[in-house]
């Protein structure tokens, strides 16, 4: 099992001013940050990250909203990093969230549910390389 996963702050939980209490609980719950920032990603740079759910009915949507505002990209390092942050963040309708998961508590919706977390080892690793050089991430320093 993979250290590190990549965690994505959603459009929807940077304007509802959560990101505080969402980093919060991600340190809380033992995850290093070994990167972050705060972006606005533009519809090709949303569609080359999403590209993956290219043909999906929900990618215009998704791609449209997390372009719409900031975002807050983040390099996680826990052991087995992906399962864990999954488990933290909770299914992906806040109505089917788990009590204390970070969906369940920020979330507004399927479309807008507050996170992303890589759903596996190999895509975290794309997912961290498509926002940060690996000069960018403290523990390559």
């Amino acid at each position: 099992m993979g250290t590190r996963t990549l965690a994505i702050i959603k459009p929807d939980a940077m304007g509802a001013n959560h990101h505080g209490k969402i980093l919060a609980r991600i340190v809380d719950a033992g995850f290093q940050v070994q990167a972050a920032r705060i972006i606005k990603m533009s519809k090709s740079q949303a569609e080359g990250f999403y590209e993956i759910h290219r043909g999906q009915p929900f990618f215009e949507e998704l791609t449209a909203f997390m372009s719409s505002a900031p975002c807050m990209p983040m390099v996680l390092e826990k052991e087995n990093a992906v399962e864990q942050f999954r488990q933290l963040i909770g299914a992906t309708d806040p109505a089917d969230a788990a009590a204390g998961t970070i969906r369940r508590d920020f979330a507004s919706s399927v479309g807008e549910n507050a996170v992303h977390g890589s759903d596996s080892d190999e895509n975290a690793e794309k997912e961290v390389a498509f926002f940060f050089a690996v000069g960018d991430i403290l523990a390559n320093l």
